[in-house]
């Protein structure tokens, strides 16, 4: 794992050659704690309407979080404080990283099957009627504290492709695709029971990794909007998810849903925000489901479905809201070359595919019925990851295309919003 210089990569950009990571180091683990081995078995799913608490509702910090992270606090001057501060620029590495965390139940890394997790009917039918559904403690408290390590220790060795998201403010840290830079998260996806619950709500026998995102506190928030950052795929094959790490604050963070606003057919699939009070919307808008997610929660939605996320006033988070999300693609879900608008961000590998081809690469890996052996290694080998090359040409394809207007016209909101709040 090699420290970024910007020397370094203007010289990898001037070569034009691929991006090709160093060789990995290994870095020590986060943790001291030691994951007991147990048993898994298929857990029924606790449904919303259900008295009983979510198993993950009270929670313990484990021995890593103590010692990386502080407690969320208010100094005695009064005034509020990051708990988590920007990286400098000296401080993002690039390459492959390995926290080498110890997998929870016995997990042997690239050996064991994935884990199983049954939900009812009741809750796909949920996901089909309202865009959205909300799955408590699909993940247990050895699963919550593997991804908090491995999100710390992320956090406090930054990668280079987190760069552009945490230096534009909206969170305090954010990196896309990070599976394809971090094993822990690679092995997460092969071995948990995601792919089990997330091939159930598709009612398909396949899921692959289109995209994926790692957000810790999302500073101000994030405005009505629609997922168009969903990798090459289309709304239809693709499945929505958020896997929560910590409980959500009291007076801010709860993701907020328009109840059925994935039928609507009054916003742009190019659009990121949504104005809410346009014509046509009139079905939905008033269709608020909120959701205070707990550690070990899902969160699975259609990626039409328009949602929010409020943040602190002030921007300022005193406590953790780590999140793991991303896009799912179904079985028979074709490639779709979205070079020319704001989707192609969410695809900047040299896989190969062209556009009709069947969505079938290491660059997208096969998690449910079960990891494929050679993209694995493919992955751990370096060979899957962002490529200076495409980055130049598909995002320079958005230049003088309305549909490139669209999608920048997300940062012009943004700057609005951020003059507006001064």
């Amino acid at each position: 794992m090699a420290k970024f210089t910007v020397a370094a990569f203007l010289l990898v950009l001037a070569k034009g050659s691929a991006f090709a990571p160093p060789s990995i180091q290994q870095a020590k683990s986060n943790s001291s704690a030691s994951y007991i081995s147990l048993n898994q078995s298929t857990r029924a799913a606790a449904t919303e309407t259900e008295s009983k608490p979510a198993e993950s509702v009270t929670v313990t910090e484990p021995v890593q979080q103590k010692t990386t992270q502080p407690p969320a606090s208010v100094p005695s001057s009064g005034k509020r404080e990051k708990i988590l501060k920007e990286p400098a620029l000296w401080e993002y590495n690039f390459g492959l990283q390995d926290p080498q965390l110890t997998l929870p139940h016995g997990i042997i890394p690239r050996v064991s099957s994935p884990e199983k997790y049954q939900i009812t009917e009741e809750q796909i039918a949920t996901l089909e009627r309202d865009g959205v559904v909300h799955i408590k403690g699909v993940f247990d408290q050895e699963w919550v504290d593997y991804l908090r390590a491995a999100t710390n220790k992320q956090v406090q060795e930054p990668h280079f492709w987190a760069f552009a998201g945490t230096a534009s403010k909206l969170y305090d840290y954010i990196q896309r695709n990070v599976w394809q830079t971090n094993k822990a998260f690679a092995d997460f996806y092969y071995h948990s029971a995601m792919g089990h619950v997330l091939a159930q709500c598709g009612r398909t026998d396949e899921i692959r990794v289109s995209t994926d995102l790692l957000m810790v506190n999302p500073n101000k928030g994030f405005k009505w909007h629609q997922d168009n950052q969903n990798g090459p795929i289309t709304w239809e094959e693709g499945i929505r998810f958020w896997i929560t790490m910590d409980e959500t604050p009291k007076d801010y963070g709860a993701p907020v849903y328009l109840k059925g606003s994935h039928r609507n057919t009054v916003v742009d699939e190019l659009s990121v925000f949504v104005d809410i009070e346009q014509e046509g919307m009139e079905e939905y808008k008033d269709q608020l489901l909120e959701f205070r997610t707990m550690p070990g929660d899902m969160l699975i939605w259609h990626p039409r479905t328009i949602h929010k996320v409020d943040g602190p006033s002030d921007g300022i988070w005193t406590s953790y809201r780590r999140v793991l999300g991303g896009t799912v693609a179904k079985a028979g879900t074709t490639y779709h070359d979205k070079r020319g608008t704001g989707g192609v961000l969410s695809d900047l590998g040299r896989h190969g595919l062209e556009d009709g081809m069947k969505l079938s690469s290491p660059f997208f890996p096969i998690v449910y019925p079960r990891f494929d052996d050679d993209e694995a290694r493919d992955r751990d080998s370096g060979k899957v990851g962002r490529d200076p090359r495409d980055i130049i040409g598909k995002i320079g394809g958005l230049a003088g295309k309305a549909s490139g207007e669209k999608f920048f016209s997300f940062f012009k909101v943004l700057g609005s919003q951020a003059k507006a709040e001064r």
